[in-house]
């Protein structure tokens, strides 16, 4: 099935009543438009302290429910949801179960570490939630896998957190790629600069009496405490993410799978180094070499900008497209184009034929109502999330070559790779399948 057709059954399936949905939201019922859409937060330090000031600026949605294993970051966010609204019941939860038991939330946002976002998501599916998750996806392949076979069985609503998604410039260079202006892309390379540093291990201080640190590692293995491993730092242990590669994987990734279309690669060549030195076990730097033969394109990740690419566009992180005629190089919010030698911010012979974003939230939002598939769906962030997982696993194997089977979903003839796929839980988790 072609990538697109998939994605249209997909919203087709959201859109349905027949896939074991548990618990249909009121929006099915025909609900005005105008009716408030009841949220409930699970992990609201950093990011998932901007989903609740999102969430509370929209007139439709009313927050009731903070939930964080750290009651000092709950407490703080359940006050802004007290001065927002005079008539308020919203409440404060240490653990997230107690948020989806709530018949009266329609939907949920989660931006908590990387090891726990499959279980709060999975388990919010079953519970008849839609879902606003944070990126990356998760932490590992079978996680994803889980979360993409729960989303499409309880016909839930799901947006990925990639809020560049939604601006103009994402779109514009969208619209130049597929316009055939370069001629046939062959060649992407992506990258991002940074990666785990040295940091000395210090004696830690008793655990704050506010944070549930059992509860924060949560299916991850059982660690002693230490301020390093929690909060913003997790990303830099392996046991909780894969750090800076998978922090800003989908951002700048994202681009590129949305403008080619792309499905599996093949061929995986990871290069890199893991830090040993000090606390973190992070990736010190990352080069991922991958074949997608099915559309014709080599991909390049590396850690920083590849020396040959010069100009303003494209210093931290970026993407360039190389086609037959020219290339394209892009970040954020800027972009060049070079067709035959000469170089542009724009093309206007190429008309605009994609629709502008409302805003990420506002779309989530929308297709809670409508029961539509959001900008970032589920099917589109599993299939440009995998990759990252695979140079993941190219790591931890020694960095030797990879061969990916994606209509068995796994490596071909490498027992190690497949076992890397996922791993054990702790105890007492398990992940829904």
């Amino acid at each position: 099935m072609k990538r697109r057709d998939f994605f249209k059954k997909a919203g087709q399936g959201v859109l349905g009543t027949g896939l074991g949905l548990l618990v249909l939201p009121r929006w099915a019922h025909g609900a005005a438009p105008s009716d408030q859409i009841v949220s409930g937060h699970i992990g609201v330090g950093g990011m998932g302290g901007s989903h609740v000031r999102w969430f509370l600026g929209h007139k439709d949605v009313r927050v009731d429910a903070i939930c964080d294993v750290d009651k000092r970051r709950a407490g703080e966010k359940l006050g802004w949801a007290h001065r927002k609204y005079q008539d308020t019941h919203a409440k404060l939860y240490t653990d997230f179960r107690q948020v989806l038991d709530r018949k009266d939330i329609d939907a949920i946002s989660t931006a908590t570490p990387d090891h726990w976002r499959a279980l709060v998501v999975t388990h919010a599916f079953q519970a008849g939630k839609d879902v606003y998750a944070e990126k990356p996806l998760c932490h590992n392949w079978r996680e994803a896998k889980a979360m993409l076979t729960m989303g499409h069985r309880h016909a839930r609503v799901f947006q990925l957190g990639t809020q560049i998604h939604a601006g103009h410039n994402y779109h514009r260079v969208v619209e130049l790629v597929r316009s055939g202006a370069l001629g046939k892309i062959h060649t992407v390379h992506v990258w991002m600069g940074g990666g785990a540093g040295v940091r000395k291990y210090t004696p830690p201080p008793p655990c704050p009496k506010e944070l549930d640190y059992d509860m924060w590692l949560g299916p991850a293995p059982k660690r002693p405490y230490h301020p390093a491993r929690n909060h913003f730092t997790f990303r830099y242990f392996l046991d909780y993410s894969c750090g800076v590669f998978a922090d800003f994987w989908c951002h700048i990734s994202d681009v590129a799978f949305w403008a080619l279309d792309l499905g599996a690669p093949t061929k995986i060549v990871t290069r890199g180094e893991l830090q040993t030195q000090g606390m973190y076990t992070a990736p010190k730097w990352v080069e991922l070499d991958m074949d997608f033969p099915d559309d014709g394109v080599k991909y390049h990740w590396t850690t920083g900008r590849p020396k040959q690419f010069t100009g303003p566009v494209g210093g931290g992180i970026g993407c360039r497209f190389v086609g037959e005629r020219g290339w394209l190089m892009c970040d954020y919010g800027r972009r060049t184009v070079c067709i035959d030698g000469h170089e542009s911010r724009d093309l206007n012979e190429v008309p605009v034929s994609i629709p502008r974003s409302p805003g990420h939230q506002r779309n989530f939002l929308d297709c809670v109502k409508t029961r539509g598939l959001t900008e970032s769906n589920l099917p589109y962030a599993f299939n440009m999330i995998q990759p990252l997982f695979f140079g993941r696993i190219g790591l931890l194997t020694g960095c030797r070559p990879l061969t990916w089977n994606n209509a068995k979903g796994e490596f071909v003839g490498d027992p190690e790779a497949n076992r890397l796929l996922g791993r054990v839980y702790r105890q007492p988790w398990a992940l829904p399948v």
